[in-house]
């Protein structure tokens, strides 16, 4: 069950509106980076979550918080809409749409929700989920959280560099705070798990010596040349797992040249195929 008291998680204030700003929060909102992907990523991790319950917790109250940034943010789309037009534009265009498209407005915002946020992205691309990882193993939905929340804070960090508006500065830093902590939490979650050592490789469940353990710690180089790759530390010294070491070698063709035999006879090839 949710609940809502109609207040912002937030204060979201617009000093001076930006109708071309908006356009770039939107990709906040349903850009692949965005509040509706984490928030639909935690959503279904935890209505999928098995074991231990307070992993299922964290994440329910996490989607939650996101669902209150996606309203922050469609606020600060809507003031910043309001605007129109732009300043600069007034001499160039008097009506205030036209001056808004001319401005780099995006047109959904006119002509489909009437100067209001929506779940697409700054190009008018609408999110389709296609996002959204939820694999039913926890430790791997932790280490995409992270990756989730490192994307969505660049993001967030270039908003804050693109505007000059106290008001939205103030708002990302809000939320640049957040995505701080939620990489911290999920890291902690996957430390809670047991850490590199306890939940590498995911998933843990699976027998190690029923892989091929030749490549288990192997860094494959493919340079044409068959020289070894340039070092690091992912091909030398103790595995992040600490269940191996890691090796460099060139890789070398280990299989045939694939002989798929000839075309069936209904399957609309030329002659000389079957």
């Amino acid at each position: 069950m949710f609940y809502t008291d109609g207040k912002l998680q937030y204060p979201v204030r617009v000093e001076k509106a930006d109708p071309l700003f908006a356009r770039a929060l939107q990709q906040a909102i349903g850009g692949i980076e965005g509040e509706i992907r984490v928030a639909m990523q935690y959503f279904f991790q935890a209505c999928g979550a098995r074991g231990n319950s307070k992993f299922r917790d964290m994440l329910m109250n996490t989607a939650t918080e996101e669902l209150g940034h996606i309203e922050m943010l469609a606020t600060a789309v809507a003031l910043n809409l309001e605007g129109a037009p732009l300043s600069e534009k007034e001499a160039v265009a008097a009506d205030p749409v036209s001056s808004m498209v001319l401005g780099g407005i995006n047109m959904k915002n006119i002509l489909s929700s009437g100067l209001s946020a929506m779940p697409v992205d700054s190009d008018g691309v609408p999110f389709d989920m296609s996002h959204v990882y939820a694999s039913g193993n926890i430790a791997a939905d932790m280490t995409a959280n992270v990756a989730a929340e490192a994307t969505g804070r660049t993001l967030a960090v270039r908003l804050y560099n693109m505007t000059n508006d106290a008001g939205m500065k103030d708002m990302l830093s809000f939320l640049i705070a957040r995505d701080t902590m939620h990489q911290n939490q999920w890291l902690a979650a996957l430390e809670e798990l047991g850490g590199p050592q306890g939940v590498f490789p995911i998933p843990n469940s699976f027998p190690q010596d029923l892989e091929n353990q030749e490549f288990s710690y192997a860094f494959l180089g493919f340079q044409e040349a068959g020289v070894e790759p340039l070092a690091g530390r992912w091909s030398e010294g103790e595995s992040i797992d600490g269940k191996g070491r890691f090796a460099a070698m060139p890789m070398k063709p280990l299989g045939q040249k694939p002989d798929l035999g000839p075309a069936r006879p209904d399957s609309g090839a030329q002659t000389e195929q079957m």
